[in-house]
């Protein structure tokens, strides 16, 4: 069984993203670990990118952050390596195909596994296309996670027999960002995964920052993301945002298990 995949064993899995090196490095593995103590079953790290264009103002903004600072994505790994040393939670990448790309492929994928990474996430890469990192990850026993969403109806089933590690479920049409309804029938569209792969788990994101938003998409899903909740609070906060951002995730986990 992947990582992955324990995430989501006897609880409804709460996955955190976070922009890594927004403010700083040192400050994103103590965001880590806090995040990993609180009660985060996964966490997702983005590696900043010029033109991240599944991304809202929020996101955008940390990427901007963290690229002034000197971040790239080989100090990141350094720091994935370091984390390894005490952080057991699964951890998966998210990012965009141009960095996988410009950094090569096969030597991101060895990479990642060298450093204990268990994932990727790449939101820019359409289904059709994921066959030229899918083969590459599997190689190197990183699952490749594919996103599913809210226009991809007949194609649902074609994803989701395919998928590793979890089925993303992007719960709203538009770019990543806090949302005060969000109105889709995430509770068909999850059936629909589960009747093509019943073992895959499903986790829904985009637009979740409240926790009776959360209990509200566990009770239809395996797991729920929150990405623009945190980071936002991270971009507020800066170095002094640790402590905020655990007790935001033991209250989103609490409220994902309620």
């Amino acid at each position: 069984m992947s990582n992955i995949r324990k995430a989501f064993e006897n609880k409804k899995a709460f996955i955190p993203f976070i922009t890594c090196g927004d403010p700083n490095l040192e400050t994103t593995k103590k965001i880590v670990k806090e995040m990993e103590k609180q009660g985060a079953a996964l966490i997702e790290l983005g590696i900043p990118f010029s033109d991240p264009t599944a991304e809202g103002p929020v996101i955008q903004g940390a990427n901007i952050r963290a690229l002034s600072t000197g971040v790239t994505t080989d100090k990141i790994f350094d720091m994935v390596k370091e984390l390894r040393e005490s952080v057991t939670v699964p951890m998966v990448f998210m990012t965009y195909a141009n960095v996988v790309f410009s950094y090569g492929i096969e030597r991101f994928c060895a990479k990642c596994q060298e450093v204990g990474m268990d994932g990727m996430i790449l939101p820019d890469v359409p289904f059709e296309e994921k066959e030229e990192f899918a083969p590459t990850c599997r190689n190197y026993g990183l699952d490749f996670i594919s996103l599913i969403a809210p226009t991809s109806n007949d194609r649902i089933e074609m994803i989701a027999k395919e998928a590793e590690g979890f089925v993303y479920c992007v719960s709203s049409l538009g770019v990543t960002g806090v949302r005060t309804n969000i109105t889709t029938d995430l509770g068909a569209m999850t059936k629909l995964v589960k009747q093509a792969n019943p073992d895959i788990p499903c986790a829904i994101g985009f637009g979740i920052s409240k926790p009776e938003q959360a209990t509200k998409m566990a009770k239809v899903s395996d797991g729920v993301i929150v990405g623009s909740a945190i980071v936002r609070m991270i971009g507020e906060y800066g170095e002094n945002c640790v402590e905020k951002v655990g007790t935001y995730v033991r209250s989103m986990a609490e409220a994902a298990n309620a």
